[in-house]
């Protein structure tokens, strides 16, 4: 080759590394491996023509009651369906009242409001973000109408302090709804969410650690009478076919759904401990890195939730605080790192649930948590490579 034909080398260019994309939730990495086994149990339901409750909802009843160690599992439409339907089966109503938190999804509250029943709202624990035994007690003292349910939601996971519940319930002789939505597989002292309280209502929307591919829910219950009432209260109040003793609702389980959870709840136990596992790695990269705050309420770096040690976390979210929390969101935003505000407005301050006829300043502790949360990817299939380019970022923002 003659000289003139030589090709001149590149300039040198110095390559900025692109950062990875980190999605708040990848549900194909789920659904790829059980892909072939979904579908036949999909077909199933086709074969059979059972759309709606039918075999595989009956089925994936009996498995999920076995597996939590309740006696009676109804399944039903979606986890608000389950929420009411918990709460109109023990009498919630018209001329009572039901105590939960104002820091939770508003299908907390308006599961209350739909069943007839006044809301009353307690504050937080600020640790947990759980609603707060002793505010609740306060409420208690102070509840103009009788008081039909406390409903404690086991946020991100984990447990409501169930002993300081259960002494209040039987002190008071009141009736506890266990708001397991985000809590499928967390214990508390060893006994699984959803056979502590009266009742219990779960989602299986497609994000929860549980999922369906769709809408679906259930209430849990150790109580004959109530189970047959909750059965009941799913179809119309129906008892016999278009015989109606009271005004249900149309609640009812499609077979699809039946079909999908049946298949997933053999791995539920799996998932929960990768979620586990992946909740560790996050509290080692943090403390790591110097980034994690040992004070109730972040200063300038982030407090890390923690795990009550009578629990068993699930890690439905994993939430930290922060004093700076939507600047951070938007950083991680532009790096293609998935966040989520889990909430954003208490449910006390939403413009919808005004005529509870509370204020901004009555419940300090859900109004900070509000300011300050923010949700990491975390997901059973997440990897630890993931996870260091999360606490990455956040380090590179706080510096």
């Amino acid at each position: 080759m003659a000289n003139s034909d030589v090709i001149p080398a590149a300039p040198s260019v110095k390559l900025t590394p692109v950062p990875m994309p980190v999605p708040m939730l990848d549900l194909a990495r789920q659904y790829e491996p059980l892909r072939e086994e979904l579908a036949q149990a999909l077909l199933g339901v086709l074969d059979s023509r059972q759309f709606i409750l039918g075999g595989s909802v009956a089925a994936f009843e009996q498995a999920a009651a076995a597996q939590l160690g309740v006696a009676h599992a109804v399944g039903c439409s979606s986890g608000t369906d389950a929420l009411w339907l918990a709460l109109a089966a023990l009498g919630a109503g018209p001329g009572t009242a039901v105590i939960t938190t104002p820091f939770s999804f508003f299908a907390s509250v308006s599961a209350i409001l739909r069943a007839g029943a006044t809301a009353l709202l307690a504050d937080i624990d600020p640790a947990t973000f759980n609603l707060s035994a002793p505010a609740v007690e306060s409420v208690l003292a102070n509840a103009a109408a009788p008081v039909s349910a406390i409903l404690p939601v086991h946020l991100y996971g984990q447990c409501a302090d169930w002993d300081a519940f259960a002494a209040l319930g039987a002190k008071h002789g009141v009736p506890l709804v266990e708001d397991a939505a985000q809590a499928w597989g967390s214990k508390w002292n060893g006994a699984p969410a959803g056979a502590l309280g009266a009742t219990a209502a779960f989602s299986f929307y497609p994000t929860k650690n549980l999922s369906a591919a769709g809408d679906a829910g259930m209430v849990t219950t150790n109580s004959a009478d109530l189970a047959e009432r909750l059965q009941m209260l799913r179809q119309h109040g129906m008892r016999r076919r278009y015989y109606h003793d009271e005004i249900g609702w149309n609640a009812r389980m499609d077979g699809f759904q039946g079909a999908i959870l049946q298949v997933k709840l053999k791995y539920i136990d799996q998932w929960n401990q990768q979620r586990r596992a992946a909740a560790q790695r996050y509290h080692a990269l943090f403390t790591a890195a110097g980034l994690a705050e040992s004070s109730l309420y972040p200063t300038h770096g982030v407090v890390l939730p923690s795990e009550v040690p009578a629990t068993h976390h699930v890690w439905h979210q994993y939430v930290v605080r922060t004093p700076r929390r939507d600047a951070l969101r938007d950083f991680l935003a532009a790096r293609k790192i998935g966040s989520e505000i889990y909430y954003p407005v208490p449910l006390h301050q939403q413009d919808a649930l005004a005529s509870l006829g509370y204020k901004p300043g009555d419940f300090p502790e859900a109004e900070r948590a509000a300011r300050e949360v923010l949700a990491l990817p975390i997901y059973p299939e997440i990897r630890p490579d993931e996870q260091q380019t999360v606490v990455h970022a956040i380090a590179e923002f706080l510096s």
